[in-house]
């Protein structure tokens, strides 16, 4: 299955930087610290990014799970 950067389950806001995070295989609390800072320090300029990415990033698909929750593995 292809890799896609997707918004996280695990949301504090709209799961832009834990999508990230998991993407990469960063630490989540990390990947929105750092990313909290760059919002700061960047004028708004960050938080801009942040809202263009909040509204582009897809939903994770769940079209491959099974009716129970879990993933078949083969």
């Amino acid at each position: 299955m292809q890799k896609r950067l997707t918004k996280s389950e695990d949301k504090i806001v709209s799961g832009v930087f834990g999508g990230v995070a998991e993407y990469f295989g960063w630490d989540k609390a990390w990947t929105r610290i750092g990313g909290g800072a760059l919002i700061l320090f960047s004028f708004f300029t960050g938080l801009l990014l942040y809202i263009i990415a909040a509204i582009v990033m897809p939903e994770k698909d769940h079209s491959n799970d099974t009716p129970d929750g879990e993933f078949h593995k083969y």
